[in-house]
């Protein structure tokens, strides 16, 4: 029995943080490509104590939405879906994308899931100088972040 899949709610980087440092029931879902976490970095969340699950949205070179990118967040998960994912991204795109696909995906299969896309993503918007990581995001929040 299929649910109707939830609306997709959007939060800055700040408020994310503190749902996935204050709330038990939920977890980060990293879109970015393995090129994005490898050389701009991750998001870390260790004080929080939350899983974090890096799942590519697209992959280089055909950079198109993976059509299995929900069942490979459900294979990742194991069986412990939490209540709440927050999805991130570069700039918040491919994360509000990813977090409706989601949360339809849940829906046909009669699993409820909180679905937020993290607005702004890990880097911002472009700034006048056409660079990316000091206007707006999770990095020029100052929220904890690592290169890998």
């Amino acid at each position: 029995m299929s649910i109707a899949p939830p609306p997709v709610d959007e939060i800055d980087p700040t408020e994310a943080y503190e749902i996935l440092r204050d709330d038990p029931s939920s977890a980060l879902v990293d879109v970015r490509t393995r090129a994005e976490w490898t050389f701009v970095g991750l998001p870390d969340i260790a004080a929080t104590g939350r899983p974090m699950w890096l799942v590519e949205w697209v992959s280089y070179p055909q950079m198109s939405p993976d059509p299995a990118f929900a069942d490979r967040l459900e294979s990742q998960v194991e069986g412990n879906m939490p209540d709440r994912l927050l999805f991130i991204c570069r700039s918040g795109g491919r994360s509000l994308f990813a977090a409706q696909t989601v949360a339809q995906a849940m829906a046909a299969r009669g699993k409820a899931v909180h679905c937020t896309n993290v607005a702004e993503g890990f880097e911002g918007d472009l700034d006048a100088a056409g660079h990316r990581g000091t206007s707006g995001g999770w990095k020029a929040r100052g929220l904890p972040w690592r290169q890998s």
